[in-house]
Formats: C-alpha cells, sequence, structure tokens
C-alpha cells in the first residue's frame, strides 16, 4: 500500500503541472517567478524605505488513535519586510520573523541586490537557499493551507535562510522564461545527525550560530534552474550539497566528512479554474555505518496541491474568490532496508488534506481545513492515525 500510494502522489506531483495549460486569472495571489516572490509583496513606502509584513493565525483541534487535549489556538507568525531602492540597480530588502509570539525571533533575509542584468544579479547577505519552490515563495498569504507541506519543513529544511553570496539572472524569449540561481552559503550543522528527534532530520541542522560563521570551514553550494511559459507554468529543478559535521579539531582530523545532498523539483500551473502544484524532494545523507539502521541515509516526500475554484462573489468591493482545495503528501524518513535483516524500514507519513479558502481582499486569506495522517514507526506497527479541523487567516499588511 505504501508503495502505491507515494507512487500515486510522486507521479500527480512531478507530471500533472507540466501538462496543464493556464487560462483563466489564478485563484490567489502569487508572485510571478517563484524567483522574484521576495519582491511581490505589499508596501508602504515611508520616505525612501518602504515597510510591509504578514500575520497568520490559526485554531485546531485533532483527535490521535481516540485521545484529544482539547483546541489550542496561537499566532503562529508575524513577519516584518523593510524594502530600500538604494539606486538604479541597486537594492536592499530583509525579513524579521516572530514565530510563536515572540517565542522565536529570526532575521529570515537581508539581501543586498547589485543588478548588472536582469541575467547577472550579484546577492549577498542572508539569503533564502533556492533549494525547491517553497524556500523562496513560503508567505502564507499565498498558500491555501494552514499547514505547510511536510516535504518541504521535514525533508527540505524550508524555511532555510544562510549567509552568503551568489548570482541569480532571468532571461526570456516570445514564449519562454528561464532563470538561475547560483549561491555559496555557510551549510547546515551536526544537527542532521545529532538531534533530539532520534532519526535523520535534515531540518535539524539548521542552526542560529551560523548566521555568525561557518563551523567546519566548507561552504554549501546550491543551484535552481527554472523555466516558464504563460501558458504551462513554471517548473524548476534544484540542489543543495554541504559538509555538515566537524571533521578537525585544532588541526586534527576527528571524524570522516560527511555530506547531505538535497534534490528538489518543483512545478505549478493552472488548467481552467484549478491551480495545480507540487514538490518533490530527495535526501542523501552520509550516515556511519553502525547507525543505518536507525538512522536514514535517505529520505524522499512529495505533495500536491489542488486549489478549485468555485465562486468569485463581490464582497465589499472585492472580487472574493472561494476555493475548495485538496493536498495528498507522503513522506519517507529512512527509504531502504534494515542493513542488518534485510527487512522493510518504514518510518513514514501519508497525510490527507481537504478544505475551503477565502479570499475577503487580495492579499488576506481565511481557511478551513480537514487534516488526516497516518504515521508508521521504524519496524512499522500499527500506525498511528490523527485526525482533526483547523480554522485560521493569513494576511499581508
Amino acid at each position: 500500500m505504501k508503495s502505491y500510494y507515494a507512487s500515486a502522489v510522486l507521479v500527480v506531483a512531478l507530471a500533472t503541472p507540466l501538462v496543464s495549460r493556464a487560462q483563466d486569472a489564478p485563484v490567489a495571489p502569487d508572485s510571478t517567478t517563484v524567483q522574484g516572490a521576495i519582491y511581490d509583496r505589499p508596501y508602504i513606502a515611508t520616505g525612501r524605505a518602504a515597510v510591509g509584513g504578514y500575520a497568520e493565525a490559526h485554531v485546531g483541534y485533532f483527535v490521535e488513535d481516540g485521545i484529544t487535549e482539547g483546541p489550542s489556538a496561537q499566532i503562529r507568525r508575524f513577519n516584518l519586510f523593510l524594502f530600500a531602492p538604494l539606486g538604479p540597480r541597486l537594492r536592499f530588502t530583509s525579513e524579521l520573523e516572530f514565530e510563536h509570539g515572540t517565542e522565536e525571533i529570526a532575521l529570515e533575509t537581508a539581501v543586498l541586490d547589485i543588478e548588472l542584468h536582469s541575467a547577472f544579479i550579484m546577492r549577498g547577505g542572508v539569503i533564502l537557499v533556492p533549494v525547491g519552490a517553497f524556500n523562496q515563495n513560503h508567505d502564507s498569504p499565498r498558500w491555501d493551507f494552514v499547514d505547510r507541506p511536510l516535504v518541504s519543513t521535514s525533508i527540505l529544511p524550508a524555511t532555510l535562510s544562510e549567509v552568503g553570496f551568489g548570482i541569480y539572472g532571468r532571461g526570456y524569449t516570445r514564449h519562454l522564461g528561464m532563470s538561475y540561481d547560483l549561491y555559496v552559503t555557510n551549510g547546515l550543522s551536526d544537527g542532521v545527525l545529532v538531534n533530539n528527534v532520534g532519526r535523520t532530520c535534515v531540518p535539524c541542522g539548521k542552526d542560529a550560530g551560523l548566521l555568525g560563521g561557518d563551523t567546519n570551514g566548507s561552504p554549501a553550494l546550491s543551484a535552481r534552474v527554472a523555466a516558464l511559459r504563460s501558458d504551462l507554468g513554471e517548473a524548476g529543478l534544484s540542489v543543495y550539497t554541504t559538509l555538515f559535521n566537524r571533521f578537525t579539531l585544532d588541526g586534527e582530523t576527528v571524524d570522516i566528512q560527511r555530506r547531505v545532498t538535497l534534490v528538489a523539483f518543483d512545478a505549478k500551473a493552472q488548467l481552467g479554474r484549478v491551480v495545480v502544484r507540487g514538490e518533490a524532494a530527495l535526501a542523501l545523507v552520509d550516515v556511519p555505518v553502525d547507525l543505518e539502521d536507525l538512522y536514514g541515509a535517505r529520505q524522499w516526500g512529495a505533495h500536491v496541491d489542488g486549489v478549485f475554484l468555485v465562486a468569485s462573489p463581490r464582497f465589499f468591493g472585492y472580487s472574493a474568490p472561494l476555493a475548495a482545495v485538496i493536498r495528498l503528501e507522503v513522506v519517507d524518513f529512512h527509504a531502504g532496508t534494515f542493513r542488518t535483516t534485510g527487512e522493510r524500514v518504514y518510518d513514514e507519513i501519508l497525510a490527507f488534506v481537504a478544505g475551503l479558502s477565502f479570499r475577503p481582499a487580495p492579499e488576506s486569506v481565511v481557511l478551513l481545513n480537514y487534516r488526516r495522517s497516518s504515521t508508521r514507526d521504524l519496524v512499522g506497527n500499527p500506525a498511528v492515525r490523527a485526525g482533526g479541523l483547523q480554522f485560521g487567516f493569513a494576511t499581508y499588511f
């Protein structure tokens, strides 16, 4: 069952957007391209600089194997943007994120762009690494689901911000647009394996201390190339690779070099009144041989979203799209078999989300989701099943 379901999700996530054709206006506000997402936001000008932001909150009620802790509400994020055009081809933009109230505060973006040509733009600072589309285009008001995709947050380490430098650019012919991103950044830490999760966890390799310097003197390389057609949508392929462990100490070798490599494919398109987008990712991690049965050397996941426009009534002067939404997703934290026994390893999550999204204003969305998930542990014990309702909102301001 696992292989059939996972294969179906992956095939739909990768193939559907590539064969669809855009016809009507998009259901939700979105950037023209993934690459341009951080500049496609509402701002208020205050002299030379401009400010903006977004907020999201929700309440959820879940039952897991017949047990519930009751409803719970939270302000999940409150983010502030600051943008300043410093010259005809020089601009600065930044984002400060407050998660779960003030429990976590992080500088998510702070970049200086120098545009020599649209096909060659230099960038430096705190960069949203181009690993998958979601990492660069994750603002909650652009999405029609309360939760972020599992593959983007548990296989890929979204949102991943790293200090570094690089170049990006774009070019267009009559029918086809192309874009590229190429960066050198500080990389991840040994939290990929040394963590309290008890499994390989690439997102656990994120470390706020890495904004102050690399831990092993070996930078990460990341790249994304994408193709865009107005009548087909956008598809992108990205790669990220870095050494994540401390392999020298005071000039002495203390461990072999251990590498993590992430490969992601993303696509988005519109088919009449339906917007479809998906992302699939593979993580390859160098795991010590004696830990291979507990820590997966290969992880993968995928999701596919469908947003179906139901109606667009007028709401206080605005066209207010009402859409039905559906998401299928799967993540496998330990693909393969046990090294010692040859038996299959599980450690997976399958999930289904359905609901409604309503946009009373172009930059705001109100969400109602029903989420159902099935989680298997490492050895394949009976699945833990959970389900629940989520109601929330996300808005730019």
